[in-house]
């Protein structure tokens, strides 16, 4: 019989019937969730059931069953997921025979465009292969008869399970090291902007893994919650598969708020915290879970050691319990409760329990968390001054913190001692170039203080203000100065005085202006550094909160810190330190420049055209001690005319250079009968996209040809991106520019904040020509997609613009950023109008 001659029991519907009954069920928006895909799987179970007695009877095989496994064994059928089937028989059939019963079951499931993972094995071959294949023996763990011979699934079922379990000191381990490659490809779920609901670390593949753990009868998964942290992934899954009609499972940006509507909440960032929490609830009872497989497993492999050396009626030993602090002991490499605590009675008890564990680099054991979560009091406010320490040496403890911080967190305790970060527990951030989730990100941030905390007078006060930096994100207003208030009253809570709570509150307001001043700010402007040190008010404070700067740069993201940066900041700060000790702000020399540049400006003077030279700059000492290269510096020096800008960004463009930073200045010369000539120094940091760096000869020759008009940037530009078209993502935010107030007194500064893309300079440039105003200095950088420049412009006069002109040229230049690009702008790739992509030079929204 061809496929096509396929019948179906009297009983079940056929291939059209079901697909209909099955459009049905997935359209109910009154059923989902749980009883949805129990509902799903039997509407399968009876359809397959049909095929299978129908094409048995056929086909005279007796002795098989048709045998759901993996999350279809489970009953958990999402609206895309595959079909894992396995027809089990006892070897008597005629292979042709058994063919044909497949081609029957096989067959009707393609048609339908399902996906199916089949296998036709005899119970023998199963466990054969099941043996040889992890995946295949947590497949039928599972193991579920749809129709046919119970009997021979009950003993394929029973067999299975004995391997497993007799198998458990080698399969255990191997199923923690797949588990650890898992998360090495797809993430960790709780921290990210796209996460993968099944393989990332956290997702539903953990879920299963906790299952076969308990199957094994090695250990078992913490109960409470894990349940329902399945459900929300499973129920947040099948939202995806109904939103985009496809069996993914990454929770893309661009389908979060139909998959949030879906699931009844107002908004991707409720889906986001509620997936996150879910993740974490996951996480935490992996953790646990394999700490005690290890544990059982060791156990168990010492016993015949112990035997030997164990004389008759000795007995075996009880761990061997260590003392850490007051009323907790290490015993067997996890913290728990001494015999005589009493933590009814101790409301420091946790915080005196986390401290120790993250000094002595342990666990805090699942059973003393929760028991101290339940059993003790709340803390006095404001904190007694043992419970402030305790918390600053948990603080200090560097890298080893973050674990006891989760364990904290799993029970609710973190809350109960600073409710304030309830506002923070998994709020996710929008902006790419972090890396964690808020609450994480403070936690990692301290990690990152604790490293520093050598450099400053007052440890406690950065850690704490590491620990609150971001504590206002996700309240109304600028997350600086609504953490301001709440940072002065959780360090009054913790215990600090009036005066220190201020200093906690300063930073937390403040910590982004160190980086923000020094990356988008002329320091040569006096104004630039006296605001900076009016904001900071002493040096104690300038100490602290350049400390912060650096270990919230270092918790953002790989993106968000570098050599150069640090330069700048640290230049900042030794300029406010000296403004703060009394000593006088000199005002810049005009025209006076380094020696280099000063050497190119004179030949530039000399000959009337642009000078250029490429110089590598050797690698500097990063943050953490490790060296981090900066780049190539590429310097141009011409006289100023119209154009330059938009020019020389045209041409790096056209050569496929990164640009990391660029900043351009305006000086005056002498010429040669004493008259003062306008000159245009433009250094940028670059980097060749691939490939070696091009010639500074051919760079100058495109820049002059861009100049007087003979090479035409924008055609060349577009004829690459018809060439290579640019892939279009997730619509981004409309540009905002706007002037920066008290910016500077020399100059209006106009700071532009838009998405990095193609053509972004070179817009940005032409729009100031055509406002008719002139670039004094320019300070361009980026984070992630994002990009926040600033100009310092002035008037024909050289002064700067009153508050109407500049605000003009503002509303003229954000008119102009958000007009459809032309075709002759949307070059290949990204970068700032260069065509290319640039490192991050900002630290916007941490």
């Amino acid at each position: 019989m061809t496929r096509n001659e396929t019948t179906t029991g009297t009983d079940a519907p056929g291939p059209h019937g079901y697909a209909a009954a099955r459009l049905r069920l997935l359209q109910q928006e009154e059923r989902s969730g749980p009883p949805r895909r129990a509902a799903l799987a039997r509407l399968t179970d009876d359809w397959l059931t049909g095929l299978f007695t129908a094409a048995a009877v056929r086909t005279g095989v007796r002795g098989a069953a048709l045998v759901a496994v993996g999350g279809y064994g489970r009953g958990e059928l999402s609206p895309r997921s595959d079909l894992d089937l396995l027809l089990l028989h006892d070897g008597a059939a005629a292979p042709a025979a058994l063919a044909a019963l497949a081609d029957a079951l096989w067959y009707p499931v393609w048609d339908l465009g399902l996906a199916l993972d089949h296998s036709v094995r005899t119970p023998g071959e199963a466990r054969k292969t099941a043996g040889e294949d992890l995946k295949v023996q947590l497949g039928l763990l599972d193991a579920r008869p749809v129709a046919g011979d119970l009997g021979l699934v009950a003993s394929l079922r029973t067999a299975v399970l004995a391997d497993w379990r007799g198998q458990a000191p080698r399969r255990l381990p191997a199923l923690l090291e797949l588990g650890r490659e898992r998360a090495e490809r797809a993430g960790e779920l709780p921290f990210l902007l796209e996460p993968d609901l099944k393989e990332a670390r956290g997702g539903l593949r953990d879920a299963t893994a906790l299952r076969a753990v308990a199957a094994s009868w090695v250990a078992d998964a913490p109960r409470d919650g894990l349940d329902r942290a399945r459900r929300v992934l499973l129920d947040a899954r099948d939202a995806l598969h109904l939103a985009t009609g496809r069996a993914t499972d990454r929770l893309a940006l661009q389908e979060q708020d139909q998959v949030a509507a879906a699931l009844g909440l107002p908004d991707a960032d409720t889906l986001l915290r509620q997936v996150y929490e879910a993740a974490r609830t996951v996480s935490y009872a992996t953790d646990v879970t394999w700490r005690e497989v290890e544990r059982v497993l060791r156990a168990r492999s010492a016993r015949p050691r112990l035997r030997a050396l164990l004389t008759g009626g000795l007995g075996s030993q009880a761990p061997e319990r260590a003392p850490l602090a007051d009323g907790v002991v290490d015993a067997d490499g996890e913290v728990v409760l001494a015999r005589a605590a009493r933590p009814e009675r101790d409301p420091v008890l946790a915080l005196r329990a986390a401290a120790a564990a993250a000094e002595a680099g342990l666990p805090l054991s699942r059973h003393l968390v929760r028991h101290l979560a339940a059993t003790a009091p709340p803390l006095p406010v404001p904190w007694p001054p043992e419970a402030r320490e305790e918390l600053i040496t948990l603080l200090g403890a560097g890298e080893a913190t973050v674990p006891v911080w989760e364990a904290l967190e799993a029970e609710g305790i973190v809350t109960r001692l600073l409710p304030a970060w309830e506002h923070v527990h998994c709020r996710p951030q929008r902006n790419p170039v972090h890396t964690w989730t808020v609450d994480r990100h403070l936690v990692e941030t301290a990690v990152r203080a604790a490293s520093l905390t050598r450099r400053v007078h007052r440890p406690d006060l950065l850690l704490v203000a590491a620990l609150l930096h971001d504590i206002g994100k996700g309240r109304p207003g600028d997350h600086s100065v609504a953490g301001e208030a709440v940072a002065r009253d959780t360090a009054a809570r913790i215990g600090f005085d009036q005066q220190d709570a201020g200093v906690v509150a300063t930073l937390v307001r403040h910590h982004l202006l160190l980086v923000e001043t020094a990356t988008r700010r002329d320091l040569d402007d006096p104004a630039t550094v006296r605001a900076v040190a009016a904001a900071v008010g002493d040096a104690s404070t300038l100490e602290l909160l350049h400390a912060l700067t650096e270990a919230d740069a270092l918790a953002t993201g790989p993106a968000a810190w570098s050599a150069w940066r640090a330069s700048l900041v640290a230049d900042l700060v030794e300029r406010v330190a000296a403004v703060l000790a009394g000593k006088p702000v000199e005002e810049p020399v005009e025209g006076a420049v380094g020696a280099e540049h000063e050497r190119l400006a004179v030949e530039a003077l000399r000959t009337g055209g642009p000078v250029l030279a490429l110089r590598t700059r050797a690698e500097e000492p990063h943050g953490d001690g490790e060296a981090a290269p900066v780049g190539v510096e590429l310097l141009i020096a011409l006289p100023d005319r119209p154009g330059v800008l938009p020019a020389a960004a045209g041409v790096l463009a056209l050569h496929r250079l990164t640009v990391r930073s660029a900043d351009l200045r305006a000086l005056e010369l002498p010429d040669e009968v004493g008259e003062r000539a306008d000159l245009l120094l433009l250094a940028w940091r670059v980097a060749a996209e691939y490939g070696a760096l091009p010639q500074a000869a051919r760079l100058r020759a495109d820049l002059v040809r861009a100049l007087d008009g003979s090479l035409d940037i924008r055609a060349r530009l577009a004829e690459r991106e018809a060439a290579h078209p640019r892939r279009r993502g997730v619509k981004a935010p409309p540009p905002r520019v706007s002037v920066a107030a008290a910016g500077s007194r020399r100059a209006t500064v106009i700071e532009v904040r838009a998405q990095d893309a193609p053509g972004l300079l070179h817009r940005i440039g032409r729009a100031l020509e055509e406002s008719a105003v002139r670039v004094r200095s320019a300070h361009v950088s980026t984070l992630g997609a994002n990009a926040v420049d600033a100009f310092y412009v002035t008037g024909a006069d050289g002064e700067p613009l009153p508050p109407e002109r500049a605000a003009a040229v503002a509303r003229e230049v954000e008119e102009a950023l958000g007009r459809p690009r032309p075709d002759s702008l949307r070059a290949a790739g990204s970068g700032r109008g260069l065509g290319v992509v640039r490192g991050p030079d900002t630290l916007e929204g941490d």
